[in-house]
């Protein structure tokens, strides 16, 4: 909220303004606020003496909210109920408190201004408003990710579940190859639930899931066709590269067309064999990111050839382990591009399901 007069240490009166987080129940419904809190853009408000207002005192710093917000404070006025029952009273709550000061020295100081609402930014890739990443405050860091175009080979169970967590990102495109139809087995590992009907569709996976992401945002791309040897050039203009594949053989045809360009490729596998006694299942997840810095030791880490033995190439349904290479690797992803912090920088991590062991391996020269 915008144009909020306040008194200022110097006993003028000012114009700051209120921001809060957005918990929304439906795209077109607002639900009651997340907390009782409260940032604020300007100094800190005081009384008309020039006493700093102290009952709303909580933080002050530097706080990056979104695109040009950036607030000094972190106010706090809890009612007496413990929540506000609704935006309106919350925000008319602050507004009362602020600006009864500055009343005191200006009676007309009014925030009630009915300055023009702008409308969410037709540049977005989301049909509907991120509340998550304004609820959580990284609404400025969750749009860093708006620059980048990522490509996702293979949309079984990993790469499927790669697609769930980027959709949700800002990254401005996202580009779906398989030239697989989608079948019944696939429904046992990827996310959500797959209706007979779209089944019986025999539908593509990339058109069948850019249809399903289409529902939530823009730039999802389908190509329905498999990238081999001869077409996997087609993916050196992408920043990221994410590989979800159960073929040696294609990988490495990745590896090789992209080996002299600056894309990164994040190679996600898994290998599952039954033990030695038949009775359980033997698991491992493999995330592997080739950089142009790590291209020969990245190379190394990644299957050659097609196992005939690895029950997973024979159809396995265990969409916990997909759902967590796929997690692995876009974590590992977010680390690279500067959402979350990175202090290792590893070329390849392996997750053990017998022994819950998460294990990391350096670049070499």
């Amino acid at each position: 909220m915008h144009s909020v007069p306040y008194v200022t240490p110097r006993r003028e009166v000012a114009l700051g303004v209120l921001v809060s987080e957005l918990t929304m129940a439906a795209p077109d419904q607002l639900d009651k606020p997340g907390t009782h809190q409260i940032h604020f853009v300007g100094e800190h408000p005081c009384k008309p003496d020039g006493a700093e207002l102290v009952q709303i005192r909580n933080s002050s710093g530097t706080f990056a909210l979104a695109d040009g917000v950036v607030a000094n404070h972190y106010f706090s006025h809890k009612p007496r109920s413990g929540a506000y029952a609704d935006y309106y009273e919350k925000v008319t709550t602050y507004v009362r408190v602020i600006s009864d000061q500055a009343r005191a020295i200006d009676p007309t100081a009014d925030a009630r201004t009915f300055r023009t609402v702008e409308s969410v930014s037709p540049e977005s890739v989301f049909l509907y408003e991120d509340t998550a990443s304004s609820r959580a405050g990284v609404r400025q860091l969750a749009s860093t990710l708006g620059a980048h175009a990522v490509a996702i080979v293979g949309l079984g169970g990993t790469g499927a579940y790669v697609l769930d967590l980027i959709a949700k990102t800002h990254v401005r495109e996202i580009h779906l190859f398989d030239g697989d139809v989608l079948r019944q087995h696939n429904a046992f590992r990827v996310p959500g639930a797959i209706s007979r009907a779209a089944l019986d569709k025999r539908q593509n996976k990339a058109a069948f899931w850019a249809e399903v992401y289409g529902a939530m945002r823009r730039g999802v791309v389908p190509h329905e066709m498999m990238i081999t040897e001869s077409n996997a050039h087609e993916l050196s203009g992408f920043d990221t590269v994410f590989l979800c594949v159960d073929k040696g053989t294609a990988r490495q045809a990745v590896f090789a067309a992209l080996a002299q360009h600056k894309v990164v490729m994040i190679d996600a596998g898994m290998g599952v064999q039954l033990s030695d006694d038949g009775r359980t299942l033997v698991g491992i997840c493999r995330v592997t990111t080739s950089t142009p810095e790590t291209r020969e030791c990245a190379l190394a880490s990644v299957p050659s050839v097609d196992r005939a033995d690895d029950l997973y190439g024979s159809n396995i349904q265990i969409a916990d382990l997909n759902c967590l290479n796929a997690t692995m690797a876009v974590i590992r992803w977010k680390r690279r591009v500067g959402f979350y912090w990175d202090a290792r920088s590893e070329v390849t991590s392996t997750f053990t399901v017998a022994s819950n062991l998460l294990a990391n391996t350096e670049a070499t020269v």
